[in-house]
């Protein structure tokens, strides 16, 4: 970047000199203070790079470059523009303001929340508004006007938004052009290289056509991302995609090479996993190797006199409030593997990712990933890991309950010999439980807000019964930056991503049901209908009898707004709970949850007819079985120390935000069919 453009730059949440860093998917310059909540957010909201200690793909920071010079902070802080917004009280961070909570609260409401973002006049269908900024999406990209296109993908355009007419992506008309940075913003957002069009060709081949080499040959390492960066992170290159070559394989040296049998079983289980189930351990890995070293690069470049402050810890990857409870739980234990037992995972999966890009068969077999991620972390060197990476219970496998049993014991035993030691606590130790405190301080402020809207959208809804008012606003922003790309008949599938507004959340690594799919357009995926067995449960009753015949009635629309108050007022009563530590009172609350999810169950049909309703209602009683059953963690005896409790209250806020998103799917869709 040049200097006459780094002498004016200052930071866009605090307004501070000289920042370091860049928000990619955000197209901004934050400073270190700034960029530290950034990183407590998680990659799903703010993809932060350094910009001098991080190699940069120069177009991608063009692209960044670009956005910030023309204004893109705009689209982040638009109400904060309006001369009323003084009157109101709000205003932007400063540079002396402290970290937490100014700075913090002030950079959460803006991305997190999105509370600055220009709002669309309300709209029956949130579809149809989707839709109509995925065509102005898709018209724009031929253009070279970036901060449009970011203003539309920030309202909710689709990135890889299958034109109906056109019969093209945003992407096909991007690489057509040849705008480069065009192309470069849509894979920030998650637009596939690989889609194919109509004619069956794919932006790399329109890039191809146009002459437009340097692009078609990006578009190439856009497509491979993630196995570059794993293949990068251990060896330090990355494979000559010009030359056909697509993959490098590290080797351990023959001394370190795992032959043990749980490396072997964990390798096979790797191997037999599904696609999607492969996809989903493969980019949480990719999020780990990304925490990893910008970890690196954070304390190369910090003061070492001030390193341990509240603002440099990132111990493990932050909450993704749309993956489940399980998928967070093991997204975290990744930061617990030493490096041989991470290298030893990264390996067997740039070999897997190989395998199935060339189209080898593979079985669809039902394991648990979690059971991939527990042998390598089983060897013996898991004892002799580093002090500085946190603690979990071991998350249980429905193959394998005793194991997880005594591994939690175990661990809540070492935990609690710690605690009644007479010897000063680690400061590290230290950190990462004030650490958990603050992340469970920010996910409990998350979903009172969340009820909060919930419960407003609710009156709004009862006044206005015969219309559909249920409006559903959200950054579509990927975990990872380009779908990997497998046999062709997965890499054809292009639909629009639309449905995903009325999809569920994205479910657990295991116990998937192929028979049972939605597809999850655009980008090769799928969103599976899922019979969850939580541990230690046993079986969770499955909405209706399977046997039984299928039924079309819906309960009225009031019964299930009713229905859904109630169910409200009891998630808040829990939250208010887990905000003041009253610990005692999640059982009672999770009780009447319970009961009043039983009560809205009811309501519907014994085997709807349809699948969303299905699914709907099957992730609401899972989930308030699953917040029973961590609410009873809080007992005596259950939970030996702060990190346990901290811990359990992270995954009882989780299934809270599950059932109040289900009952609100609930109501969406019974409000539509009713209307109809």
């Amino acid at each position: 970047m040049s200097k006459r453009l780094r002498s004016s730059e200052v930071c866009a949440d605090c307004s501070g000199p000289d920042p370091s860093w860049a928000s990619v998917n955000r197209g901004i310059l934050i400073c270190d203070e700034c960029c530290s909540v950034h990183r407590s957010l998680g990659r799903h909201i703010s993809q932060v790079r350094h910009l001098k200690h991080t190699p940069w793909p120069p177009t991608l920071l063009q692209m960044v470059e670009t956005l910030y010079n023309n204004g893109a902070n705009s689209i982040w802080e638009h109400s904060l523009l309006d001369p009323a917004s003084i009157m109101s009280g709000r205003r932007k961070a400063n540079p002396q303001d402290k970290v937490h909570p100014n700075k913090a609260e002030f950079i959460r409401a803006k991305y997190q929340m999105l509370a600055f973002v220009h709002r669309l006049p309300c709209r029956d269908d949130d579809s149809v508004t989707a839709k109509d900024l995925s065509k102005q999406l898709h018209s724009s990209v031929r253009t070279g006007n970036l901060e449009t296109c970011l203003r539309l993908l920030s309202l909710g355009a689709q990135a890889n938004f299958f034109h109906p007419e056109k019969g093209n992506t945003p992407l096909h008309v991007a690489a057509k052009a040849g705008q480069i940075l065009q192309a470069e913003l849509l894979a920030v957002y998650g637009a596939d290289p690989g889609t194919q069009d109509s004619s069956g060709k794919t932006p790399i081949d329109y890039a191809r056509q146009g002459g437009h080499r340097e692009l078609a040959e990006r578009l190439v390492e856009v497509q491979y991302e993630l196995t570059d960066r794993l293949a990068f992170y251990l060896c330090g290159r990355r494979p000559d995609h010009q030359n056909g070559q697509h993959f490098i394989i590290p080797q351990m040296a023959d001394s370190s090479l795992d032959l043990s049998e749980l490396a072997k079983a964990a390798k096979k289980k790797l191997q037999s996993l599904s696609n999607h189930l492969f996809e989903e351990l493969a980019m949480d890995v990719y999020d780990e190797v990304d925490r990893r070293e910008t970890d690196a690069v954070w304390l190369a470049t910090q003061n070492h006199s001030t390193l341990v402050t509240e603002t440099t810890a990132v111990p493990f990857l932050p909450v993704n409030p749309e993956y489940s409870s399980t998928r967070n739980q093991g997204r975290q234990k990744l930061a617990r593997f030493n490096a041989h037992e991470f290298a030893t995972l990264v390996i067997d999966i740039l070999s897997d990712a190989k395998r199935r890009q060339q189209g080898n068969p593979s079985s669809g077999s039902k394991d648990n990933v979690e059971l991939i991620l527990k042998a390598i972390g089983s060897q013996p060197s898991l004892e002799s890991q580093d002090n500085d990476q946190p603690d979990y219970d071991s998350v249980a496998s429905d193959e394998d309950p005793d194991l997880e049993t005594t591994a939690s014991k175990a661990s809540r035993q070492k935990s609690l010999d710690s605690d009644l030691s007479d010897g000063p606590v680690p400061i590290q130790e230290f950190m990462d439980v004030k650490n958990a405190l603050v992340a469970s301080e920010a996910k409990i402020q998350q979903l009172m807000k969340v009820n909060n809207s919930l419960s407003d959208e609710l009156r709004v809804m009862q006044k206005k019964i015969g219309r559909s008012a249920f409006v559903t606003s959200s950054s579509s922003l990927p975990s990872f930056p380009s779908t990997l790309s497998w046999s062709r008949d997965e890499s054809a599938r292009r639909a629009s991503k639309l449905e995903k507004q009325n999809s569920m959340p994205e479910s657990d690594y295991d116990n998937t049901t192929p028979d049972s799919e939605l597809d999850d357009t655009g980008s090769g995926r799928k969103a599976r209908q899922r019979s969850i067995v939580w541990p230690g449960e046993g079986a969770i009753p499955e909405v209706g009898d399977p046997h039984g015949v299928s039924s079309s009635t819906l309960p009225s629309t009031e019964d299930v707004i009713r229905k859904t108050e109630q169910i409200t007022k009891n998630i808040q009563e829990l939250l208010r709970a887990a905000q003041e530590n009253k610990h005692d009172s999640y059982i009672p609350c999770s009780e009447r949850i319970h009961v009043a999810v039983t009560e809205m169950a009811a309501l519907f049909p014994k085997k709807p007819k349809s699948d969303m309703v299905r699914t709907s209602l099957r992730l609401l009683t899972s989930s308030a079985y699953r917040l029973q059953s961590e609410c009873k963690k809080t007992l005596p005896g259950e939970s030996s120390c702060p990190a346990d409790i901290q811990l359990v209250t992270q995954q009882v806020i989780q299934c809270a935000y599950d059932i109040a998103k289900a009952a609100k799917q609930l109501v969406t869709i019974t409000t539509k069919e009713n209307n109809h």
